[in-house]
């Protein structure tokens, strides 16, 4: 179990010397007097949730040798450090004492030590117990780092000699804060174990892929607990909450999916839910997907992992989220595919997730034809875990592997910096940078802008997967909780949506050049992409577009910005089709067309967007019509005989119904003998069952001319379902009206209230 020390109960003092151990009258004294703050291993084995945490950078480079000063980002990576240090010297590592501000009660000092630092205490509580084994012999060996001004942690005190034998290389792996259960090899334990191999045969298993027992990371007894405690992995008492939760939800909305894998009544199976409207929001805004699996990383005390995508405002979208007990590749592969099914089986374009092998060769079964992107936030956490020692001693490392990564505007401008990178660094033999370099097209832009991905620029690169549930689902959550912040956020994340569409139609931007294109996508795109777009179209205005190759109907052109010549684009212009490609591939990430394209079209004269360029679900009618473009998208789509795009459809119809039929008290009166017609074609439709029902105009009114049952039994049914049909219609008039009638008063008052204004004017 891994102790958060920060939240132990232990005084707090500020602005004194910790003094030595020796001292009685010593903070360190006092410190260890405090039975709470005593006998902590770093317990990273079992239950330790970060794959990369702690795991050591390197085993032989001298250089990583700790020193009196050197500084650190975080008191974690000081920690990850020293246990690295400690895995090549010797020994186990565990947290000491530490100090506290005074001014916010933050731990602004902490000491790290040997693991048989001091000696452990005999009480007499323990005197009936069995004997346990001496491990505390009273090593000095420690490093204690301080929090300066800057928010670096500084080593202010280094002691490197023990007091006894260090542990050889071969047998390091034994002691305790080098043990440790990875996320691959705990999808290969759940997996094997699902299967029914005991601990000795997993064992066997880990011990030969991993090429001995010395690279497993771990020993036997870890295998076992982590099996037993998999065995035992609920959700507990709050299980049972979220059980009724989503089977009340199916009650009251028939467009409301869950499903279970295994037995999730007891709280021990895999779940995954999705509400109508996240089924209809895919239907229109499902091109490209992301699946957050942050709380592997210790985020969520809870296996939460939503599904999200990107709204016609570039805002985080919910597409179904799941709870998962159990991380075995086939796991993901039945959520992957559950998922699937709920969103009536359309794949996406894209997806981004986690860089985790068993969540990779899941997407690669379930989803065939879809991209595959790491999450850059997750890559970057790792590279500063497994680059620890580059990024403390050299300064420039860090914002030079970024800009390595962003800044390329072509593969070989990438190839040519990474290159530079490793010579420069010494870094040619690095395994962890050789691994990604090998999966570079999963994650560095300019491998990944030839697909669509629904971000406003490259250089975005889904810093966070997480943002939907930013704010609301935290480390503080728990499952009993999990559902009250599920709902808040979706209740704001829906008033943001509101918000934005208002915006779109109420606030009409400010046009910055007379061209009828930046006139026509003001009209077209919802506010904030056509913010983006104005922002490509005033930028043409610096670029010049020259001509290099012109053979036939196609055109290539030379694009650069004024004075910057060495930063070229070319852009492949057809005549005939009016249609243009760019090298940046900016339309095709992100579905906005690029400066470069639009500086061609200036030269040429197209003066409005060709249909072809603009990508219908950045536009105010993204919810509109058709459910998916598949045209622009290239995706296959049946959703329209879902429920779920049937319901929103309707409640969309109803929606403008409404409006227009409260404008008058006589449109109104039409309105209602409209929804009563309405609900009695409906009622004759049920009544028929699923046959066709044939309509033909008579003295100016549609009249039933066939509608026919077999069966008296199936008469009953229906008209059992027609009353109940008729019940829900009532319901819905009911509703109807009062939200008519509320409109006519809300627009008496603002009637009101614009007689005012004028009357006050004319004053």
């Amino acid at each position: 179990m891994i102790i958060n020390m920060d939240h132990l109960n232990v005084i707090p003092f500020d602005n004194i010397n910790m003094g030595s151990e020796d001292d009685p009258n010593s903070a360190l004294h006092l410190q260890h007097r405090q039975p709470h703050n005593l006998d902590f291993d770093f317990d990273y084995p079992n239950n330790n949730n970060d794959d990369n945490l702690l795991e050591p950078t390197s085993l032989s480079d001298p250089n990583l040798d700790p020193y009196e000063g050197m500084e650190f980002d975080s008191e974690q990576s000081a920690r990850i450090f020293y246990n690295s240090y400690a895995r090549r010297v010797g020994f186990s590592t565990r947290v000491s004492v530490y100090q506290r501000s005074r001014r916010d009660g933050s731990i602004i000092c902490r000491q790290i030590v040997c693991s048989r630092e001091g000696f452990r205490r005999e009480g007499s509580e323990n005197r009936s117990k069995r004997q346990r084994t001496v491990t505390r012999v009273g090593c000095k060996a420690q490093m204690t780092v301080k929090k300066q001004s800057s928010g670096k942690w500084t080593v202010t005190k280094l002691v490197e000699d023990h007091n006894h034998e260090l542990v050889p290389p071969d047998k390091v792996h034994s002691l305790r804060s080098h043990r440790h259960v990875s996320g691959s090899a705990r999808s290969l334990i759940d997996t094997l174990q699902a299967a029914g191999m005991g601990p000795s045969g997993v064992m066997s298993v880990l011990i030969r892929e991993s090429g001995g027992i010395n690279n497993v990371g771990f020993t036997k007894v870890d295998c076992q607990n982590y099996m037993s405690s998999s065995r035992q992995r609920t959700l507990g008492p709050g299980g049972q909450a979220v059980f009724d939760y989503l089977k009340q939800m199916q009650a009251e909305d028939p467009g409301f999916f869950y499903a279970v894998q295994g037995d999730f009544e007891n709280s021990t199976g895999n779940v995954f839910w999705a509400d109508a409207n996240a089924r209809m929001n895919y239907s229109f805004f499902g091109d490209t997907i992301t699946f957050d699996t942050t709380y592997r990383t210790n985020r969520y005390r809870v296996p939460f992992a939503p599904f999200t995508g990107w709204n016609h405002h570039g805002q985080p979208l919910l597409f179904g989220c799941a709870l998962l007990l159990n991380e075995s590749e086939s796991s993901f592969v039945w959520l992957f595919e559950t998922w699937l099914a709920a969103m009536s089986g359309c794949c996406p374009i894209s997806i981004t997730t986690d860089q985790d092998r068993i969540i990779r060769a899941a997407v690669s079964q379930a989803f065939p034809g879809t991209r595959l992107r790491f999450c850059k936030w997750n890559v970057f956490r790792e590279a500063q875990e497994k680059l620890s020692h580059e990024y403390h001693s050299h300064p420039t490392f860090e914002p030079e592997f970024h800009r390595c990564i962003h800044m390329a505007e072509s593969i070989d401008e990438f190839e040519s910096c990474w290159e530079s990178l490793l010579q420069r660094f010494d870094l040619s033999d690095n395994e962890w940078l050789q691994s990604m370099y090998n999966a570079r097209q999963q994650w560095v832009p300019v491998y990944l802008q030839d697909t669509f991905f629904g971000e406003m620029s490259i250089l975005q690169g889904s810093d966070s997967i997480n943002s939907y549930f930013d704010g609301y689902i935290n480390a503080s959550t728990n499952i009993h909780n999990l559902i009250k912040q599920y709902e808040k956020a979706m209740a704001i994340r829906h008033e943001k949506e509101v918000k934005a569409d208002y915006d779109t139609l109420n606030i009409p931007p400010v046009l910055k050049t007379p061209s009828p294109m930046e006139k026509q996508a003001a009209n077209l795109y919802t506010r904030r992409i056509f913010m983006k777009f104005q922002e490509e179209l005033v930028e043409t205005l610096a670029y010049l577009a020259t001509v290099v190759d012109d053979i036939g109907s196609a055109i290539t052109y030379q694009v650069a910005k004024f004075g910057e010549d060495h930063k070229i684009h070319h852009v492949r212009f057809n005549a005939f089709e009016k249609g243009a490609s760019c090298s940046c591939q900016m339309f095709e990430f992100s579905g906005i067309i690029c400066r470069h394209i639009l500086a061609v079209f200036r030269v040429k004269n197209v003066l409005t967007l060709p249909s072809n360029y603009i990508l219908k679900r950045w536009t105010r009618n993204a919810k509109s019509g058709v459910v998916l473009d598949e045209n622009t998208l290239g995706l296959p789509c049946n959703t329209q005989e879902s429920l779920a795009a049937r319901s929103e459809n309707l409640r969309q119809e109803a929606i403008k119904y409404v409006e227009e039929g409260a404008e008058s008290e006589h449109i109104y009166n039409v309105a209602m003998d409209a929804i009563h017609e309405a609900i009695r074609k409906v009622a004759a439709a049920k009544r028929c069952g699923s046959a066709p029902v044939q309509t033909t105009v008579v003295n100016g009114s549609q009249q039933l001319l066939s509608c026919s049952l077999d069966e008296d039994e199936k008469i009953r049914e229906l008209t059992a379902e027609l009353e109940q049909a008729s019940q829900r219609c009532e319901a819905y008039r009911t509703k109807l009206l009062c939200v008519m009638k509320d409109m006519e008063e809300w627009k008496l008052r603002i009637s009101v209230k614009v007689q005012n204004v004028r009357l006050k004017m004319k004053d």
